[in-house]
């Protein structure tokens, strides 16, 4: 079909294809001839913006923000993608100004343009921001892996572990396939010296979900030490092999610093299993008394999205009647079988002493969260 008898439409649907497969130069093509037949049309002069954003042609993309802003100032897309190229120009100033006109337009509710803001944020190192159109991205979509995931990642930066393993737990609950927020998860716990619980979480990945070699190796060194595994074992070929794709051949120098890391001062691989579990079963339910402070009104949520309101004895009891498998166990059994859970997949010991310190402990482990 001649160019001349094509709609705005079809050459923003091609270019848009284009970009999707990376083709950013083919894209541009195609939205330049558009623009000669459509010079006013705000989508054409939007796609070419963001495809010179890819290319990182950046004053090409602010100039073709700005003329598709000049036809439609309103436009959610084109403002987004305005202040993400005012952030590469380092002008957060007037970023800030552009991301809050969306915000009073009443695109909060939009989760795309959330994620896409706050991701822009993100990259630039603007992490309490970015945690901010995360946080808005899982109130108005709060089923989505990719918003409690990023709010998870912002949470780490943040150095607020608790709520980074709850927000990377929830992506899990949401999609058990979401291999980034599971590698990133088990990096944290990593990092955090809960060895057996980084591996339970590596183990449910496969080489090809990895393109960092750090969790890799993490991974042949955690299966290699709990194991006992030699360096030729057919379980660790493929890991092997995707380490190379990934890094290049292995550095015997980064192997020997890889396994120093894995070790504790006294030569010891980590091992969560030498903590001490704080305390031991209660068998009376008097043991639940309620402490100081009874009387005040508490909130929780559960990785399955249910929220609990009441006092700390309340919620519990609400958390054994909605899960149903708990059937006709005690109280205590149910809090021990959650205890063992959160320990396996998060390294936390769960306390047992009274329904505060198990929710406390259940949220430091980010099983579930504490709203109020």
């Amino acid at each position: 079909m001649s160019d001349a008898f094509r709609s705005s439409d079809e050459f923003d649907e091609q270019a848009h294809s284009l970009y999707n497969e990376g083709r950013y130069d083919e894209a541009l093509a195609v939205l330049r001839d558009g623009i000669c037949l459509y010079p006013n049309s705000v989508e054409l002069h939007v796609g070419m913006a963001y495809a010179y954003l890819a290319r990182e042609e950046y004053a090409w993309s602010r100039r073709s923000f700005e003329t598709a802003l000049t036809l439609d100032p309103d436009h959610e897309d084109g403002l987004a993608g305005l202040g993400e190229t005012l952030l590469k120009f380092g002008d957060q100033e007037g970023a800030d100004r552009v991301f809050e006109r969306l915000l009073q337009l009443g695109f909060a509710d939009d989760h795309d343009l959330m994620l896409q803001v706050g991701r822009a944020l993100f990259r630039e190192g603007l992490v309490g921001p970015a945690y901010r159109f995360f946080d808005l991205a899982v109130q108005s979509h709060p089923d989505s892996p990719d918003a409690a995931a990023s709010l998870g990642y912002a949470s780490h930066r943040l150095s607020r572990d608790s709520a980074a393993l709850y927000w990377l737990r929830r992506a899990l609950e949401i999609e058990p396939a979401y291999a980034e927020a599971r590698i990133y998860l088990a990096n944290l716990l990593y990092d955090r010296g809960e060895s057996e619980a980084a591996l339970h979480h590596l183990e449910r990945t496969r080489p090809d979900d990895h393109f960092d070699e750090l969790a890799i190796w993490r991974h042949i060194e955690l299966r290699r030490s709990y194991y006992r595994l030699p360096d030729d074992d057919p379980e660790l070929t493929p890991w092997f092999q995707r380490l190379e794709a990934v890094a290049g051949e292995p550095d015997m120098v980064d192997m020997l610093l890889a396994e120093v890391e894995a070790q504790q001062p006294d030569g010891s691989i980590r091992d969560p299993n030498q903590l001490e579990l704080f305390g031991t079963l209660l068998t009376e339910l008097q043991a639940m008394q309620k402490r100081p402070g009874h009387g005040e009104t508490h909130q929780v949520m559960t990785l399955s999205g249910l929220t609990f309101r009441g006092s700390w004895d309340e919620i519990l009891l609400q958390m054994k009647a909605a899960d149903p498998h708990s059937g006709e166990a005690t109280l205590l059994d149910y809090m021990a079988q959650h205890a063992r859970r959160g320990q396996t997949e998060t390294g936390v010991v769960i306390p047992l002493t009274s329904a505060e310190a198990f929710i406390r402990g259940s949220a430091e482990a980010g099983v579930l969260r504490i709203v109020q």
